[in-house]
């Protein structure tokens, strides 16, 4: 009888600290709280946000179909409500503490805070577009390189501006998907990488090449970031790989929309769950936790949203001053601390 007794301790131990250690990688949905916050006399964003970045002051910039939104830590503004009807896609601030806003079919503003909303178009705001120079009219991300260019990258290649002038760049001739960007790194050694709906390749200054693994290129790149270590992520249609300067690793086979290397080393990916029958499923926030990623092939830990369909779609990710984790949806942004996600609505939506 005692001889049950402990084999039964023993496998109740076993299959504790199993479970356990499964709810650690993977946390039931039902261990998030999800909460609404009802702000007041604030100009949510209620479309699709795309990009999320916080400024050297602290405030936190939404790019999103309804507007070019700023977050004080109080309430929402829509910095471009009176200037542009535009669905912006794109935010950076660059060294000088300037702003750039990247939108689909608009080309991109440039805004001076210097001089503050509400002195019209021309003054704190100038818009760029094709007939400026500029590649194309859709501008899907904005980078800033060491020597202080803005890179824009459109769906016509990506246009360079030097302070005075566009210069644009065509990655291809052949293929219209490998000219339509969604990201541009410069790393360590001064080589840029440009992620493409098509194939993925870097630049040099003179020659795109495209990257290629045991002779197969990524495919519809929709993430490029450089790590602390100096490797290079890349998400998309391919899935998630690293590179370490001389080899590439597979990390996931689901898509992967967006990237976001936090403090601690960790790897955020808005991520589409690929099933074992190669079927896209729901999306989720994904983490990968920094100590995960020397094991040959890391498990995250998915948080997952509200809905499993395209409902519940992630993009852009943002690791805020306080630690918290904020991401876009189709139907605004969301504040991930912990074991709450936050959903921001408008009180004036709700009349």
């Amino acid at each position: 009888m005692k001889k049950h007794f402990y084999l039964l301790s023993l496998l109740t131990f076993v299959a504790c600290n199993w479970c356990a250690a499964q709810s650690e990688i993977t946390p039931r949905e039902d261990d998030i709280r999800y909460e609404t916050r009802y702000l007041a006399n604030s100009a949510v964003p209620g479309g699709i946000t795309r990009t999320i970045k916080q400024d050297s002051k602290g405030n936190i910039w939404l790019a999103a179909f309804d507007g070019m939104f700023r977050y004080d830590g109080k309430s929402f503004t829509n910095v471009t409500g009176k200037v542009s009807s535009a669905r912006f896609f794109s935010v950076l601030e660059d060294k000088k503490g300037n702003f750039w806003f990247g939108t689909i079919g608009s080309g991109v503003f440039y805004y001076d805070a210097r001089l503050g909303e509400g002195v019209g178009q021309g003054k704190s705001f100038q818009n760029f577009t094709s007939r400026d120079g500029l590649g194309n009219d859709a501008v899907t991300y904005i980078y800033e390189d060491k020597k202080n260019n803005i890179w824009l990258a459109t769906q016509n290649g990506a246009s360079r501006y030097d302070g005075k002038s566009f210069r644009n760049y065509r990655i291809s001739e052949e293929n219209k998907d490998d000219n339509d960007v969604n990201a541009i790194v410069e790393d360590k050694t001064g080589k840029f990488w440009f992620g493409t709906r098509g194939k993925a390749c870097t630049f040099d200054g003179k020659t795109f090449t495209v990257i290629t693994h045991e002779g197969q290129p990524f495919w519809n790149i929709r993430s490029v970031i450089e790590d602390k270590k100096g490797r290079i992520w890349l998400g998309g249609e391919s899935g998630l790989w690293r590179y370490d300067g001389s080899t590439y690793t597979k990390i996931s086979d689901n898509f992967v929309g967006y990237l976001l290397e936090d403090k601690k080393g960790n790897i955020w990916a808005s991520a589409q769950k690929v099933n074992s029958q190669g079927w896209a499923r729901h999306w989720m926030l994904s983490r990968y936790d920094v100590k995960s990623l020397s094991d040959q092939k890391p498990v995250p830990t998915e948080i997952r949203s509200k809905y499993d369909d395209n409902k519940g779609m992630t993009f852009g990710i943002l690791e805020a001053n306080d630690g918290t984790i904020w991401f876009g949806a189709l139907d605004g942004v969301y504040n991930y601390a912990g074991d709450v996600i936050t959903d921001f609505k408008s009180k004036e939506n709700l009349k």
